[in-house]
């Protein structure tokens, strides 16, 4: 596998492990911060962290900002703005591990969705890939009983879960559509998105702040901040980006099945939860799918 492609899947695992964190963290303070005040105060310390880095080069490329348009509000309104958002909101009426699981229902609308929109249909690898890591994502979500399946319920976090799902699969495949006509570096596009999405949750924000308040600040509130902002914001969105510029929408998101391993693996380190044999097993299925589906035939290899 070239260099350059080994990067970009090691970015995309190093997004997921801080997404996992990120759904532990959002159930963790669910009852301790609103979803839009965990969401806007996430971004607005990403975005001061961010703009002493690219805020000149914002101003400098202020014509290919106006040039992006209404795309540069499309993305920014998708990935920024309304998946964590989401995601919060779900945290709330369902537990860490269901939004992990959830999430793995990406690949499925961002394979489809490249296929309508891109005209991108994946290979016959890609789709047995999907489907091995799809039998270790049911062997996790069953907990190796197939009885378990009979008593899944969903509640009303799950069902917002799912719609974060098709946002992110829709953001996914917009930023690989509409890169070249976003015309900025990946950092200063971050800051930009940041930016944008940040104009567009200030009217939800503040609607949440009149209707339920805000937070207390306290080492457990800010650190969860500090932590989106840091991990689940720049450092996950700039890896995760690079990874779909280079291993395409479809392939990328594949990268989510590791989302619920992840978190398993963290609960067990964090809180002391215990790991079973359909962990190891689904978490190896899932890998061996991955390098399945995200290997490049023998020809692109060569052509490299």
């Amino acid at each position: 596998m070239p260099r350059h492609t080994l990067w970009a899947a090691a970015g995309l695992l190093l997004a997921c492990l801080c997404w996992a964190g990120n759904a532990l963290v959002a159930r963790a303070v669910a009852d301790s911060i609103p979803p839009m005040s965990l969401a806007f105060g996430r971004w607005s310390l990403a975005l001061a962290l961010l703009l002493p880095f690219v805020g000149r080069t914002l101003w400098q490329r202020r014509a290919a900002l106006r040039r992006a348009g209404w795309r540069l509000w499309v993305v920014s309104g998708l990935g920024i703005a309304s998946y964590n958002s989401l995601l919060y909101h779900a945290a709330h009426s369902t537990s860490a591990i269901n939004i992990t699981l959830l999430n793995t229902c990406l690949p499925l609308a961002t394979f489809l969705g490249a296929g309508l929109l891109l005209g991108e249909w994946p290979a016959r690898r890609a789709w047995l890939g999907m489907a091995l890591a799809a039998c270790g994502l049911l062997l996790l979500i069953g907990r190796g009983e197939l009885a378990t399946f009979l008593t899944l319920d969903f509640y009303r976090g799950d069902l917002i879960m799912l719609l974060a799902v098709v946002v992110w699969a829709l953001y996914s495949l917009l930023m690989r559509l509409w890169a070249p006509r976003l015309e900025l570096p990946a950092l200063p596009l971050l800051g930009a998105m940041i930016l944008y999405g940040l104009l567009l949750m200030l009217p939800f924000y503040l609607l949440e702040l009149a209707l339920v308040g805000g937070f207390t600040p306290s080492p457990e509130t800010l650190g969860a901040i500090a932590y989106t902002a840091l991990f689940a914001s720049l450092l996950a969105y700039l890896a995760w980006n690079h990874g779909l510029k280079v291993l395409g929408a479809a392939r990328a998101s594949l990268f989510s099945y590791l989302m619920p391993v992840f978190a398993a693996l963290l609960a067990w380190l964090l809180l002391g939860e215990g790991l079973a044999f359909y962990h190891w097993l689904g978490g190896a299925l899932i890998f061996a799918g991955l390098l399945l589906a995200t290997r490049l035939p023998p020809a692109q290899r060569s052509g490299e």
